[in-house]
């Protein structure tokens, strides 16, 4: 099967979880042809025999099946075949994982130094100040002639939940992609350059730092949250652990005391906000989504380290003078948490073995001695 080169193409750089299911989407549902560039191969092969994928969009008890057509895919290990496709692309986002950054930055300049056009690059990253790491990984590939400045790197805040397909699905179709119906994408309007297309399910955002600190210290906080403590009840899945009352009166708190503190910050809507609250432990108990307590709660190490949602959350709080106690409980869950297939969890138990709670609270997590006597186990 063989699809028309359309006129409009956008470049999804990262086919995996988000890049299928939320990015590719917006692309496609805006009026491009997407082409994704992974360098796993069943799913190269798989979006170029097809020319799509299929998504199923779960929202409470009912499932509704899209194609998600006009796509082909471009092996990530081809550096002239990915440079050719951002040379030319319309609008670009990159979603690879913060670690793999820096590995394909070479390639993304190679596209960019032969590139004539504007070009609006969506980061979308679980980690702060994504978008200017990636700027510097890049420019220290590019000649003093070819510095980005006509290049757009857009934060982009990842609020659509995509699970982990169970591998029997995943052998089946290594495309299928499992989603939410909620489907909005908050951009960072201070840093696009024009022209901008117009892209559907996309929210300009000025200041973008409220909207990073909604999603990072209410929504990921939260989940980690329910995640950990869900763990210490041997719970197995997210909305197990939410429908516990008292793991959902401590994620509400915990998150209530977040959305205070950038209520005070940002001087914003404080009604606004906790509906945000509310909405977020609605969509954490979609049963359908069967979004796992080892999938959320995974890499602890990273999600307890300053700046991450844990503690750049008790650290706002502290800013604005806001109970943090409820995240305290949080902190304190997540040490007990021990998934064997989690490296960073091995790597967590190695750290408290040999250090003790109270030291690595105090050097990792960096933790006053007042907040370690709150942080006793739930």
């Amino acid at each position: 099967m063989s699809i028309q080169k359309s006129r409009k193409t956008a470049v999804m750089y990262g086919a995996g979880n988000i890049g299928r299911g939320f990015i590719g989407q917006i692309f496609h549902d805006s009026g491009y042809e997407v082409i994704f560039i992974d360098i796993n191969r069943d799913v190269v092969t798989s979006l170029n025999n097809r020319n799509s994928y299929t998504q199923l969009i779960i929202d409470a008890d009912t499932v509704e099946r899209r194609e998600i057509n006009a796509v082909r895919a471009v092996d990530g290990n081809n550096r002239e075949a990915v440079a050719r496709v951002i040379a030319d692309c319309g609008i670009m986002a990159v979603s690879v994982g913060a670690a793999v950054l820096q590995h394909i930055a070479p390639v993304i300049a190679d596209g960019l130094s032969i590139r004539k056009q504007p070009l609006n690059i969506l980061v979308c990253e679980n980690l702060v100040h994504a978008p200017a790491i990636l700027r510097e990984y890049i420019c220290t590939h590019l000649s003093e002639a070819s510095k980005p400045d006509r290049i757009g790197f857009v934060g982009a805040t990842i609020g659509r939940m995509v699970p982990v397909m169970p591998p029997q699905q995943r052998s089946n179709d290594p495309t299928l992609i499992a989603v939410e119906r909620f489907c909005t994408l908050p951009l960072d309007a201070d840093a696009i350059v024009q022209p901008m297309p117009e892209l559907k399910n996309t929210i300009l955002c000025s200041p973008f730092a409220f909207e990073e600190g909604k999603k990072l210290y209410i929504h990921n906080m939260g989940h980690a949250l329910t995640a950990y403590l869900g763990f210490l009840k041997n719970y197995t899945f997210i909305w197990q652990a939410v429908e516990d009352n008292d793991i959902r009166g401590k994620a509400h708190d915990a998150m209530m005391a977040v959305a205070e503190a950038l209520a005070r910050k940002y001087n914003e809507d404080r009604i606004g906000l906790a509906g945000y609250v509310y909405d977020l432990l609605t969509r954490f108990g979609n049963k359908g989504l069967g979004d796992s307590i080892a999938r959320v709660g995974g890499d602890p190490l990273r999600k307890l380290a300053p700046g991450d949602r844990l503690m750049g959350a008790i650290d706002l709080c502290r800013e604005q003078s806001t109970d943090y106690s409820p995240i305290l409980s949080a902190v304190a869950a997540a040490l007990s948490f021990d998934v064997p297939d989690d490296p960073s969890s091995k790597q967590l138990r190695k750290r408290l073995n040999k250090e003790g709670a109270a030291a690595f609270l105090r050097d990792y997590c960096d933790l006053s001695e007042k907040d370690l006597l709150l942080t006793d186990p739930p």
